[in-house]
């Protein structure tokens, strides 16, 4: 089967700083160069584009070359850290921005979503985008019209449609810019991080729609963000963009779990003392954490219990609380919680310590870390938070058994985050 995207040695070079060659005439002959489809005359030997190192060149490349070829109906991911030159990528194929050197080679039409506004004109009404946005596709007014309703529909936003977009919040710029991507019949799909800006009922719409439109149309998607939870759910393939330069290709599975070991300097973090960095919220901390660590070795079993010591300070005249702890994958995705028993808050002194233990948690093999919640209420009643911690000590399963120390050398992602290992199977017949 063809692809229907072909990058051949793609590189992107800027220049820091001021922008010319320095005289007309040079510049006038670099444009002439480049009309004729000549490699620019100008171009320095640049460094590599680290932003985290100062360099001595003025010149970067933020793009290094890129071979890769997508076929028809993938979906790829697209990850890295800020700076990899992914965004720079999506331009390129998005033709905002051209190449300094190598080929792009297309089959089809590409919609874009690069970010909030994209392709949308401030001072004309919703309505008025979506045909500025189909006639840039090459779509006809017909076509355009028997779409309007679905675009409409998704997006949300329908008392606004007849608004200049320039009073759209950014939320409302995305839906309605994302519906306009999606539902314009591109061959190809270019989705950059700007879904992060929309509400959580709308980035799993929107991934879902995505999903549908390869399936079912047999559209291509490149997809670029920094949630590896959504990139796994709606990816098939993927790519590590680092440095500008492509550093792991394959099935996103392994590619996301590639990137993320990269990340991790070092994991294992046994205690913290717990500070506002570790809080995203303003809580009314009648009863507030202090520190937490965990009593475990780093590497533990699946069927070993995991133990936590916990400081709490009581700040008002608590009485009574409870504990919530929620588990999550490296990745940042919520395997589940537990909600402790409510236990009585000690009186005679305004710090105490707590120890928790969480029994036959059957977690498999990979990295973990917990949030805390104090506070009261349960799964029945109404809950008050008193204070929220996130990210705080972590752990590796990594035994199958505690006493033998068995190596677990095989998990698939796709098997999920529990491993149960307590279960009967007898013959009855």
């Amino acid at each position: 089967m063809k692809p229907i995207i072909k990058i051949e040695n793609l590189s992107k070079q800027y220049r820091l700083g001021v922008v010319g060659t320095g005289t007309l005439s040079n510049d006038l002959k670099r444009w002439w160069y480049r009309t004729r489809g000549k490699e620019d005359p100008f171009l320095k030997i640049g460094e590599t584009n680290d932003r985290s190192v100062k360099g001595d060149s003025e010149y970067v490349w933020a793009l290094k070359d890129i071979n890769l070829e997508v076929m028809p109906g993938e979906v790829l991911g697209i990850i890295g850290k800020n700076g990899a030159g992914k965004s720079t990528l999506l331009k390129i194929l998005s033709k905002v921005t051209g190449p300094t050197t190598g080929q792009i080679h297309f089959d089809g039409r590409i919609g874009s979503l690069l970010e909030v506004g994209t392709g949308f004109h401030p001072e004309l009404t919703g309505r008025e985008n979506i045909f500025l946005n189909g006639a840039i596709l090459g779509m006809t007014k017909t076509e355009i019209r028997s779409k309007l309703d679905e675009i409409v529909d998704f997006s949300g936003v329908e008392r606004y449609i007849d608004t200049p977009v320039k009073r759209y919040s950014s939320g409302m710029m995305v839906r309605l810019g994302f519906a306009v991507a999606a539902h314009l019949e591109p061959e190809i799909l270019v989705v950059d991080e700007v879904l992060a800006v929309g509400d959580a009922e709308f980035q799993k719409k929107a991934i879902g729609k995505m999903q549908d439109v390869s399936a079912n149309d047999g559209r291509t998607v490149l997809f670029v963000s920094h949630n590896m939870g959504s990139v796994r759910n709606l990816c098939q393939n993927g790519i590590i963009l680092e440095n500008g330069k492509v550093s792991v290709t394959g099935n996103i599975n392994h590619v996301v779990d590639q990137y993320i070991n990269n990340q991790i300097q070092s994991f294992d973090i046994n205690f913290v003392n717990i500070n506002n960095s570790f809080r995203k919220i303003n809580t009314i901390k009648q009863l507030e954490f202090i520190s937490i660590q965990r009593l475990n070795d780093y590497l533990i079993a699946v069927d070993e219990p995991l133990k936590i010591k916990i400081r709490l300070r009581n700040n008002g005249d608590i009485k009574n609380a409870r504990l919530i702890g929620m588990l999550n994958y490296v990745d940042d995705t919520r395997i589940g919680l537990f909600i402790s028993k409510t236990f009585s808050v000690p009186q005679s002194k305004k710090e105490f310590t707590v120890q928790v233990n969480v029994y036959d948690h059957n977690l498999s093999k990979g990295k973990y870390y917990f949030d805390f919640n104090i506070g009261t209420g349960n799964f029945s009643t109404a809950i008050t938070d008193y204070d929220l911690v996130y990210k705080t000590v972590t752990f590796e399963v990594e035994y199958l058994n505690a006493k033998t120390k068995q190596h677990i050398v095989k998990w698939n992602h796709n098997w999920g985050r529990n491993c149960y290992q307590n279960v009967e199977l007898k013959i009855i017949n």
